[in-house]
């Protein structure tokens, strides 16, 4: 299970986390036992993670624009590239950190670029700056909404793998363009699971794992 633990305290006190639900070890009623999948334990902060497509600047399914740094698409998706990264109210080590978050994996929508800083939105919300260093273009997702079955095939009919909670990190492995369904891995499980059930992609994106 992994846990998000409080930062180090700063002349101004404890840097505040963002909120993950805590994990829940029971199963479903009247199935056979199944793997669960953990999300973190909860912490003081904002909004809890947004439905996938429930916020505009998720909205196209495809990137209309391109980074003015970088060349690449905007918007994009990329992930948390360690366990401690600082997101700050502006494009520089000036702007002080609104928030720490500890989470190697979970993905960010970066929406604009200024130097070596990119303009993130996170899965819950809250918009700011991390340092280009802070970040790679693995495409991994976070689970939404209540507890979800990994399947092994893309069906509702199929057979299940393991239960996933909200605030999972997943490895995104495939997304076909179109397709309502993408397989994905989380722990050491590898299963299908509908789009709708985690933030990290657009809708309709052909996603390619790395």
């Amino acid at each position: 299970m992994l846990l998000v633990a409080a930062s180090p305290a700063s002349a101004a006190g404890a840097l505040p986390l963002p909120p993950f639900p805590p994990p829940v070890p029971a199963r479903p009623s009247g199935a056979p036992a199944l793997p669960i999948v953990h999300a973190p334990v909860r912490a003081a902060g904002p909004t809890s993670a947004r439905p996938p497509g429930d916020a505009a600047a998720s909205a196209a399914a495809t990137p209309a624009d391109v980074g003015s740094v970088t060349g690449l698409p905007l918007p994009r998706f990329a992930a948390l590239r360690s366990n401690e990264v600082d997101l700050r109210a502006g494009p520089g080590f000036r702007y002080p950190i609104r928030w720490v978050y500890r989470r190697l994996g979970m993905p960010v929508e970066i929406e604009r670029e200024f130097g070596v800083w990119r303009e993130v939105l996170m899965p819950d919300g809250t918009r700011g700056w991390m340092h280009e260093a802070t970040l790679n273009g693995r495409r991994d997702g976070i689970v939404v909404g209540g507890r979800h079955t990994m399947r092994r095939a893309a069906a509702a009919t199929a057979g299940a793998v393991a239960i996933v909670e909200p605030g999972v990190i997943l490895r995104i492995l495939r997304c076909d363009a179109g397709a309502a369904w993408c397989r994905v891995a989380a722990a050491s499980f590898r299963g299908w699971l509908p789009r709708a059930d985690f933030w990290g992609t657009f809708p309709g994106e052909k996603v390619v794992g790395h």
